[in-house]
C-alpha cells in the first residue's frame, strides 16, 4: 500500500515531467500542494470520473490556474478519461492539457481559469448556486442539493482586487459550504512576497465573516485532514485553510524560490528531484500501485448511485419539482418558452410603447421571468437606474424557495465572475447589470464568458452620452465597440421595445457564449414593422425602412437610439427626393453570422452610398460603410450637459445623417 506521500510524488513527477517535456509551464505550485490535493481528493472530494457532469459532485476549482499540472495529474490518477498520452501532450496544439485550464477541453474541469482571482470568484458562484438550488428543490426528508465547493488559491489571487470583492460578499451571504484552500508559499514570479504583499490574511478574511484556519502545514497530511474537517462544520461561514507549503516541493535546490515557479526546473534538477523525493520512475512512468491507491472510479460510482437513489425516491415524492430539476440542470428551456416570448414581442409591436430601452428591459424581465424559474439575476447598487428588479424578484438572502435576485453592492468585476460561475454550476441562467461605462470593470469577466464558455447576460443601461449631466466619465463612447471585439461575445442595442424584447430572448436561448445587453436611459420612439420583419430582428440586422416609390439610392444603417435618427433623416431625405433604404442593426455579430445571401439581401454590394450612425467610435462601422462611406458617431469624450444638448452638440442629429448621405460620391 503506497503511502501519502508517495502518491503525493506521483503528481509531483508527473507536473515536472509535463513541464520538462514541454519546456513551458509552473512546476512549482503543483509540487508545493500536491499533499493538499492528496488528502482532499483522495478523502473529502465527492467526485465519479466515469460522469464527471453528475449533479450531486462536489465542485474543484484551481484559482491559480497556472499550475494546471496539479488539475490534470489528479484527473488522470483518479481515473478520468485523460490518458497519459494528454499529459506528454501539455500546452501542444489541440491537447486537452492547455496551458490553464479550459472546461470546454476536458469534463472533469468545471472552470476556465488562469486570470488570477477570477477561479476565486467562480467558485463564489457555484456556493451560490448551491445555497439558492438548495432552497428551491431541498424538502426536509430528501436533500438532492448538498454539494461543498472547494478552491485552491495562491497569493496572487488574493493580490488581484477581485479577490476583496467575491470574498466580501461569501462572508456577507454565509456560505458555509465554501472551502478554500490558500497556498501560502510565500514566492511569486519577483521572487519573495514580502516587499509587496504585507497583508494580515487571518485576519482580512475574519473581517469578512470567514472561518479562518491555520496556518497549518501544508504537507502534513493529517494538519490537513483536521483542517478540512474543522471546514465542513462551519455551517454559516466559507472557511479559508492557510496552509504554509514549500514551492517545488522536493527540488534540492531549487525548492522554495523563484526558480521553480514559471520555468522547467531543468534536466538536472529533474533527476535531482527523482533522486531526492525517492521516485525511482521513467518520466510519464506510474507503477500499478500508485495508481491503485489514486483510483477514485469505485468510490465515485458508489457516491453517484447513492445519490441517484435518493433522487429517485424524492422524483417519487415531488414530481414536478423533480422534472424541473432535471430540466434545467440539461440546460433545456420551457416547452413553451419561445412561443409565450414571441407573443410577448408581437403584443409590444401592436402597443407600440415610447419608452427607454432600459425599461424596455425590464418589462421582458416582467414578461420573461414567470416563465423561467432558472432566471437569477442582480445589479451593481444600480437596480432604480438599470431597472433589473422585475415584479417577482426575490432576494437571494431571504432564502425563499423562489429566491433569484442578488444585491452585489458596487463590485461590476466580482459581480460578473460569480455570474459565470452561477451558469458553469447548472440550472440558472445568470444576468448581471451595471452602467455601460462601468462595463470596463467587468471586462476581463466578460471576456472568460465568451472564452469558456458561460451564457451569463450582461446588461450595460445608460449607453451614451444620452444619460446626459453625469458627463464624461459616466458617458460611454468607445464601450460598445470595444465589446464587439470579444470573439463569442453577442453585443445586442435595440432601438426600441420590441427590438429589446427579442434582444432578451435572443440572450436566455443561447447557450454557447454571452450575451451583451445594451439600453438606453431615454425614451425611444418605436418603429412600425410587419410581421415579417419582426421575425427578422433576430437574425441580427434587417431592412427596416423602404423608399414607397423608388429604389433606393443609399443605406442609413443604424443601432440604438440613432435609429429614431436614421428614420427622420430618411424622412428628410424622401422629401429632398432622395430614396434611402434604413437598416436596423441590434446585433453585428448575429447579423454577420447570417448566410451570405442573406447579407447581401440587407446590405447590398452594388450599394457603395453607406451612411453608419451610432452614438459612439466610428471605426467599428468602416467594415459596413467602407471607406468611401460615412459614419456619424462621436470620436472624443462627452460632456455634461441635457442629453438633447448633447447630441446637437456633438452633430449627432437627422440633419447630419441627411448632410452625410447627400455627401457621399
Amino acid at each position: 500500500m503506497p503511502s501519502r506521500k508517495d502518491l503525493a510524488n506521483a503528481i509531483r513527477a508527473l507536473s515536472m515531467d509535463a513541464v520538462q517535456a514541454a519546456n513551458s509551464g509552473h512546476p512549482g505550485m503543483p509540487m508545493g500542494m500536491a499533499d493538499l490535493a492528496q488528502v482532499l481528493w483522495g478523502d473529502f472530494l465527492a467526485h465519479n470520473p466515469a460522469n464527471p457532469r453528475w449533479p450531486g459532485r462536489d465542485r474543484f476549482v484551481l484559482s491559480n490556474g497556472h499550475g494546471s499540472m496539479l488539475l490534470y495529474s489528479l484527473l488522470h490518477l483518479t481515473g478520468y478519461d485523460l490518458p497519459i498520452d494528454q499529459l506528454k501532450k501539455f500546452r501542444q496544439l489541440h491537447s486537452k492539457t492547455a496551458g490553464h485550464p479550459e472546461a470546454s477541453e476536458f469534463p472533469g474541469i468545471e472552470t476556465t481559469t488562469g486570470p488570477l482571482g477570477q477561479g476565486l470568484a467562480n467558485a463564489v458562484g457555484f456556493a451560490l448556486a448551491e445555497r439558492v438550488l438548495a432552497a428551491r428543490f431541498n424538502r426536509d426528508n430528501c436533500n438532492i442539493v448538498d454539494n461543498y465547493t472547494y478552491v485552491f488559491l495562491g497569493d496572487g489571487c488574493l493580490m488581484e482586487g477581485i479577490s476583496h470583492e467575491v470574498c466580501s460578499l461569501a462572508g456577507t451571504w454565509k456560505l458555509g459550504k465554501l472551502i478554500a484552500i490558500y497556498d501560502d508559499n510565500g514566492i511569486s514570479i519577483d521572487g519573495e512576497v514580502h516587499g509587496w504583499f504585507t497583508d494580515d490574511t487571518r485576519k482580512r478574511f475574519e473581517a469578512y465573516g470567514w472561518d479562518v484556519i491555520g496556518p497549518i502545514d501544508g504537507h502534513d497530511p493529517a494538519a490537513i485532514a483536521s483542517a478540512l474537517e474543522h471546514a465542513k462544520k462551519a455551517a454559516d461561514k466559507p472557511s479559508l485553510v492557510i496552509a504554509k507549503t514549500i514551492i517545488g516541493w522536493g527540488a534540492p535546490n531549487k525548492q522554495g524560490t523563484e526558480a521553480t515557479h514559471g520555468a522547467p526546473l531543468g534536466k538536472d534538477e529533474v533527476a535531482a528531484t527523482r533522486a531526492h523525493i525517492g521516485w525511482s520512475y521513467p518520466p510519464f512512468v506510474v507503477p500499478d500501485d500508485i495508481y491503485a491507491g489514486w483510483d477514485a472510479k469505485a468510490k465515485g460510482a458508489a457516491a453517484e448511485a447513492a445519490w441517484n437513489e435518493k433522487f429517485a425516491k424524492y422524483k417519487k415524492s415531488y414530481p414536478e419539482l423533480a422534472a424541473e430539476f432535471e430540466r434545467r440542470n440539461k440546460g433545456e428551456l420551457p416547452a413553451d418558452f419561445s412561443a409565450q416570448a414571441d407573443a410577448f414581442v408581437r403584443k409590444l409591436q401592436k402597443e407600440g410603447p415610447t419608452v427607454a430601452s432600459r425599461k424596455a428591459s425590464q418589462m421582458a424581465l416582467d414578461a420573461y421571468g414567470p416563465l423561467l424559474p432558472e432566471l437569477i439575476g442582480g445589479s451593481a447598487d444600480l437596480a432604480p437606474s438599470n431597472l433589473t428588479i422585475w415584479k417577482g424578484s426575490k432576494d437571494v438572502q431571504s432564502n425563499e424557495a423562489n429566491a433569484n435576485y442578488v444585491h452585489y453592492g458596487v463590485r461590476e468585476f466580482g459581480m460578473s465572475a460569480i455570474s459565470n460561475g452561477l451558469a458553469l454550476y447548472g440550472g440558472f441562467i445568470p444576468y448581471d447589470a451595471t452602467f455601460l461605462v462601468f462595463s470596463d470593470y467587468a471586462r476581463n469577466a466578460v471576456r472568460m464568458s465568451a472564452l469558456i464558455p458561460t451564457n451569463a447576460i450582461h446588461v450595460y443601461t445608460h449607453d451614451s452620452i444620452g444619460l446626459g449631466e453625469d458627463g464624461p466619465t459616466h458617458q460611454p463612447v468607445e464601450h460598445v465597440a470595444s465589446l464587439r471585439l470579444i470573439p463569442n461575445n453577442h453585443v445586442w442595442r435595440p432601438c426600441d421595445a420590441v427590438e429589446s424584447a427579442v434582444a432578451w430572448k435572443a440572450a436566455i436561448e443561447r447557450r454557447e457564449g454571452p450575451q451583451c445587453l445594451i439600453f438606453s436611459r431615454q425614451n425611444l420612439p418605436h418603429q412600425h414593422r410587419t410581421d415579417e420583419q419582426i421575425g427578422l430582428i433576430g437574425l441580427g440586422g434587417y431592412v427596416l425602412s423602404e423608399p414607397a416609390s423608388a429604389k433606393f439610392e443609399a443605406i442609413v444603417i443604424a443601432t440604438g437610439s440613432e435609429v429614431g435618427l436614421a428614420m427622420d433623416a430618411m424622412r428628410q431625405l424622401e422629401q429632398q427626393g432622395v430614396a434611402v433604404r434604413v437598416v436596423s442593426m441590434p446585433c453585428a455579430e448575429v447579423f454577420d453570422r447570417q448566410p451570405l445571401a442573406y447579407r447581401e439581401g440587407v446590405l447590398p454590394s452594388w450599394c457603395r452610398k453607406r451612411v453608419a450612425v451610432e452614438a459612439g467610435v466610428t471605426a467599428y462601422w468602416r467594415k459596413y460603410v467602407g471607406l468611401d462611406g460615412a459614419v456619424v458617431g462621436i470620436d472624443r469624450f462627452g460632456a455634461s450637459a441635457p442629453a438633447e444638448q448633447l447630441f446637437t452638440y456633438f452633430d449627432i442629429t437627422a440633419t447630419a445623417v441627411v448632410d452625410a448621405v447627400k455627401n457621399l460620391k
